[in-house]
């Protein structure tokens, strides 16, 4: 990788939070025990659509040291990020199986949670929706009646009134019927999967207290602290500075803490209380159930090509399950759209992204945004492709690979800083996993050994006017506080962020004291920590602020050294003169004002402030898609190497490989383990996670022993490259990295055991049941 002299930027530096992990001494939301906390729990529902006839909550209230029980009367109105459509606790009806409906306060767990388990409720039955692509039929039952009177929270939300589509995003590039003409050949098919958990180890939890003097208290695992602070102030009408949200460490979240739940939920339960702090913790079963999940989806597709390999037409008919609720379902739609084609360059474009409701377990966000659910689709179809065409998938790939000049499905623009290089990361893929076109090998005990590949891209789907701050403080002994709002997930954020300053300023990173814990009252605005955007958005604001401090640092040492702040470097510690080093001041010296040897000071505190906002991004036009969704698209490749027996339709994972065009690798070392984890979930989700329904909408699988993840000896070899093509406005040229192992892993899986069981396997997860019910002609 390009080290380009650095000192500290590009180097494998140890986390700055391992030791205090390692040794068990942070803190979680939910360490935190406060005396005299009460305890909330849910009572869930137990159909999946159903009107709410009756609420008994006599023998609930009987119970001794239960202080409040609040249901959907008491606040009846929907929220939401992009479409507010959920009542905080159902009202009136139920649409999914677990949603809550009433919430118990009391002074104990086990009293909370046995007065819940006491209430009952009178249900009327409602037809219920499983499939998406039913859902979306004109003459299918309403989920939600009420649509169109719902409020749209940001532009470029398109629900259609009466129907069950919260969001439809369309894109029109080039003419379809030339598209057509120019195809030699054609291919169609259909791909699905049903909804999925993010099954982050730590569990959603939250805290909330209301103040005497009317000030909110939330403490939150949460992705967006100020994302929370934002929507508690939108629906209950109270001043943002009236709300402190603090968020220490996240035990993962991948995405599912990124919006709002409990949160609402808790503020509710303390206003019932009279402001008092109130607990509430999800058990592993509400967590995997009751908070929002992995979307589904149903989808066609067709491509076109010349019989040289040159793809020249692309349709997409995707039906999103968003489930009972939009949340940001209605988000990823749009991101699923917005990237439809892969990184591939195709002129003639048609895509209809339906986000549809269904009577399912609603979704957010998880890593990748849609992008792991329209690689899958794309990169099936293009290996079916490649075969009807006789061509080397590879080969296929490079041939079609998107470059500068070229221009995306809603016609942006791409240059070599905007995009990265898909065909050389594809090229370091041939190399790193050995790719000879020859993939399919048999082993002497009849086991099948096979190789399997994708590419992949993305662009964030920011909103367009995300920010980040950073504000910098420097200590009597010269070293500096590093202040911003980027929650610490796991991702490693603080410590690239702190190299990342260490290198502007020139200092020992010893000398950089940065702050786990996000608190709203006293850090500087950021957007969320997620979208792979965190490095991008929160190490330009570091930056901005690190010259802000340079430029006053700068400006007092001319005075102490009586010359002009042009003449003076910043750098270990020391103000000094460019040409002659030997002449400087100390940063200790200047950061609290300099003192004269008189006793007379000149300057006063060095304070350095930064903030960056993403630029130039439009909405997308609502009958073509034209605009720009996104700052620049991170691009990569993908393979999957398994041995397959056919004996029993069972396989073991054997390689996975990654090859990311990162930009400026900011920590090689940390950057291989996104990677890695990446690669880990993208397979655990593809090959067995899903959740199983029966006939009613109820989950039938909702804990852990029966909801199935990769085990750690079940887990391949992982391999990692990087390419480096520098973002032109990154810090130090580095692209974001969080989400992208996950997302070329399902089509890589999916294209590797189609060639081991000699079928087309459309569907995930890739369990040997499916395998082998399609080998013997069957399906799902």
């Amino acid at each position: 990788m390009n080290q380009k002299n650095f000192t500290y930027v590009g180097k494998d530096i140890q986390r700055v939070d391992i030791e205090d992990k390692a040794y068990g001494r942070v803190k979680y939301t939910d360490d935190v025990m406060e005396p005299g906390v009460l305890i909330a729990a849910l009572h869930t529902s137990t159909h999946a659509h159903a009107k709410i006839k009756n609420i008994n909550l006599e023998k609930a209230a009987q119970v001794s040291g239960v202080h409040a029980i609040i249901t959907g009367e008491d606040f009846p109105y929907p929220v939401g990020p992009m479409l507010a459509d959920r009542p905080p606790i159902a009202y009136e009806k139920v649409r999914y199986f677990g949603e809550p409906i009433a919430v118990v306060v009391a002074d104990k767990e086990h009293l909370a949670k046995y007065a819940a388990s006491l209430i009952e409720v009178q249900y009327e039955p409602l037809p219920i929706l499983q499939s998406p692509r039913e859902a979306a039929k004109k003459d299918a039952s309403l989920i939600h009646e009420h649509l169109g009177k719902y409020t749209t929270m940001v532009e470029g939300v398109h629900a259609i009134p009466k129907t069950n589509i919260a969001n439809l995003t369309k894109i029109r590039k080039g003419n379809m019927e030339k598209g057509w003409e120019e195809s030699d050949i054609t291919i169609e098919a259909n791909f699905s999967f049903g909804p999925a958990d993010h099954v982050a180890l730590e569990t959603r939890v939250v805290r909330a207290e209301i103040l005497h003097d009317g000030r909110v208290m939330i403490y939150s695992s949460t992705q967006g602290p100020f994302y929370v602070q934002k929507m508690l102030s939108e629906f209950f009408n109270i001043d943002a500075g009236k709300i402190s949200v603090q968020t220490p460490l996240v035990g993962g979240a991948f995405g599912g803490k990124g919006c709002v739940q409990l949160e609402f939920t808790a503020f509710l339960a303390s206003r019932a209380v009279g402001g008092r702090m109130v607990r509430l913790v999800n058990t592993r079963e509400e967590d995997l159930v009751t908070s929002p999940v992995h979307l589904g989806l149903e989808a066609t597709v067709k491509l076109g090509a010349t019989k040289a390999g040159k793809l020249t037409a692309a349709q997409y008919e995707y039906y999103f399950n968003t489930g009972a609720y939009s949340d940001m379902g209605a988000g990823m739609s749009k991101a699923g759209a917005v990237d439809c084609t892969g990184p591939y360059k195709i002129e003639n474009v048609h895509t209809d992204s339906h986000c549809v409701y269904t009577n399912q377990p609603y979704a957010t966000s998880f890593r990748g945004f849609g992008h792991p659910e329209l690689t899958f689709v794309m990169e099936r179809a293009m290996d079916q492709l490649a075969k009807k065409l006789k061509i080397d998938p590879l080969e296929l790939r490079l041939m079609n690979a998107i470059k500068p000049g070229d221009t995306t499905p809603t016609q942006v623009h791409l240059n070599a800083s905007n995009l990265g290089d898909v065909s050389a990361c594809l090229r370091k893929l041939k190399q790193l996993i050995n790719w000879t076109g020859e993939e399919r090998t048999i082993t002497r005990d009849g086991k099948i050994k096979t190789k399997g590949i994708s590419s992949f891209w993305k662009t964030s789907s920011t909103p367009p006017n995300a920010t980040a701050g950073t504000i910098l403080t420097f200590n009597t002994d010269g070293s500096v506080n590093l202040n911003c709002a980027a929650v610490e997930i796991g991702q490693g954020t603080k410590t690239v962020l702190t190299q990342i300053l260490a290198e502007k300023l020139q200092l020992d990173m010893k000398k950089i004291h940065i702050t786990v814990e996000v608190n709203t009252q006293y850090d500087p605005h950021q957007w969320k920590t997620v979208a792979s955007s965190t490095t991008y958005l929160a190490g330009r604001a570091v930056m901005a602020a690190a010259e802000d401090a340079i430029f006053q640092l700068k400006q007092v040492g001319a005075v102490a050294l009586k010359c002009l702040p042009a003449d003076l470097e910043v750098g270990n510690g020391l103000v000094y003169m460019k040409d002659s080093p030997e002449f400087y001041v100390k940063i200790k010296d200047l950061a609290t004002a300099y003192k004269y040897p008189n006793g007379n000071s000149v300057g006063g505190l060095i304070l350095g402030a930064g903030s960056h906002v993403v630029r130039h991004l439009t909405p997308l036009d609502p009958e073509t898609g034209f605009g720009k969704p996104g700052p620049q698209w991170t691009v990569g490749a993908q393979a999957v190497e398994i041995e397959y027996d056919p004996k029993d339709y069972t396989y073991k994972l054997l390689k996975a490989a990654t090859v990311l065009d990162a930009g400026q690798v900011i920590n090689p070392k940390a950057a291989i383990g996104q990677m890695r984890s990446g690669m880990y979930l993208g397979l655990s989700w593809a090959s067995r996670e899903q959740f199983m329904f029966d006939q009613d909408g109820v989950v039938l699988n909702p804990q852990l022993r029966s909801y199935d993840t990769i085990r750690a000896s079940e887990a391949p070899d992982y391999l990692v490259d990087f390419v480096e093509t520098p973002l032109v406005d990154g810090p130090y040229g580095a692209r974001g990295i969080g989400e992208y192992g996950v997302i070329g892993m399902a089509g890589a899986l999916s294209n590797s055991l189609s060639i081991a069981s000699q079928v087309s396997l459309h569907e995930l997860p890739l369990t040997p049941e499916y395998i082998w019910q399609t080998v013997n002609g069957g399906g799902k």
